[in-house]
């Protein structure tokens, strides 16, 4: 599944007969006292929660409670280190999705799903290749939101006893046939199975693993195409467990979105002060956002502002809740924070949480790029 794709479809739910339950809850925790916490948390969220409840909103939080109860238990998805959780029966709205990044844990009832957690996770980690590559032999491990994928194994002499399917069966066979014709080409073998993985699968970036001397004669193997998308490379040995070599790349995946941020937030922000196709400044992300003009919102790390909404002409403002400035008519009071992110998911946007960048937080902490000047 993809994390962003999905995103897309929870952010246009605006309202149903029932409220939609959102919940997140961390799973990596060290020892018994923070499992407990976390159960704490839970029982004490959902206590509140069912205090006058109707009754399809006491169905969703039993299944919330059985759920969460599950995971808390590790009687399943064990390996988490987070988990969403999202609970509507009117919409038919049941969905876990497990992760790899721990979520502070948050429970929230209301008439849409809580998204912006699971946002900024999905742009934290990029979909990634993890490529080990030796001079015989080659692993690929795919890298989400999600976690790890399927590892495949690519060796100078496949056996073929083993079938699998989906996409390890077609690495393997694209392995096999390019070894079996030119039996000296191991790079171009492998790199032909890492070419058909990346394009099938919308693998973005790719994270190359093994001895230095190897590593960069194997990516002065890979075409134009493949190489834009090599971030960098770590160590690694044949021996090592996937784990290790997937940390390894996360750590590095880190850095490397952490400076491309802030370089895209450098030019977002010189963009808007030319008066080109992007906004700095809340007032003008708000408005930015509320005409769907946003193509990547840029919000400083703990963005938290009061707000109102008109439930009429759907404006966006700072400031406290009274008649709507545009229209004039009531309005509701929101975190706009939650708002943006909710507007900009829906019309197919993206979503980064930018931690200590001064600029950003000289303009009061949101920018965008646009898809069209305003």
């Amino acid at each position: 599944m993809d994390v962003r794709e999905r995103l897309t479809e929870l952010a246009r739910i605006t309202s149903g007969v029932s409220p939609v339950v959102s919940v997140y809850l961390n799973t990596s925790w060290r020892d018994e006292h923070q499992r407990e916490r976390v159960r704490v948390f839970l029982k004490n969220e959902l206590r509140r929660a069912r205090q006058g409840a109707e009754p399809a909103l006491g169905e969703d939080l039993d299944w919330i409670e059985a759920e969460g109860e599950s995971l808390i238990d590790q009687a399943r998805f064990p390996e988490a280190r987070g988990v969403a959780l999202f609970a509507c029966r009117a919409l038919g709205l049941r969905e876990v999705l497990p992760v790899r990044e721990p979520f502070d844990d948050a429970f929230v009832v209301a008439e849409r799903p809580f998204l912006r957690p699971l946002a900024v996770l999905a742009e934290r980690v990029p979909a990634a290749l993890v490529v080990f590559v030796d001079g015989e032999s080659a692993r690929l491990i795919p890298v989400g939101a999600l976690g790890p994928g399927e590892e495949v194994a690519l060796e100078s002499e496949v056996p073929g006893r083993h079938r699998r399917g989906g996409w390890a069966l077609l690495a393997q066979s694209r392995y096999q046939r390019h070894v079996q014709d030119h039996r000296g080409r191991h790079f171009e073998a492998v790199t032909e199975a890492l070419a058909a993985l990346a394009e099938a699968n919308g693998l973005d970036r790719i994270v190359l693993a093994g001895e230095p001397r190897t590593v960069g004669e194997f990516q002065r193997h890979l075409p134009a195409r493949l190489g834009e998308r090599v971030v960098g490379s770590v160590p690694a040995a044949r021996h090592e467990p996937g784990a290790t070599l997937v940390g390894r790349a996360t750590a590095l995946l880190h850095r490397w979105r952490r400076e491309r941020q802030h370089a895209a937030v450098d030019a977002v922000l010189t963009e808007a002060a030319k008066g080109g196709q992007a906004v700095a400044g809340l007032g003008e992300t708000l408005e930015a956002v509320a005409r769907g003009a946003v193509q990547q919102l840029y919000l400083a790390a703990g963005f938290r502002e009061r707000g109102w909404l008109c439930g009429e002409c759907g404006a966006l403002q700072p400031g406290p809740t009274g008649p709507c400035r545009r229209c004039g008519k009531p309005t509701t009071a929101i975190e706009l924070g939650e708002a943006m992110v909710d507007r900009v998911l829906a019309t197919g946007g993206a979503v980064e949480t930018i931690e200590a960048h001064p600029g950003l937080a000289r303009v009061g902490g949101a920018a965008a790029r646009l898809r069209y000047p305003l």
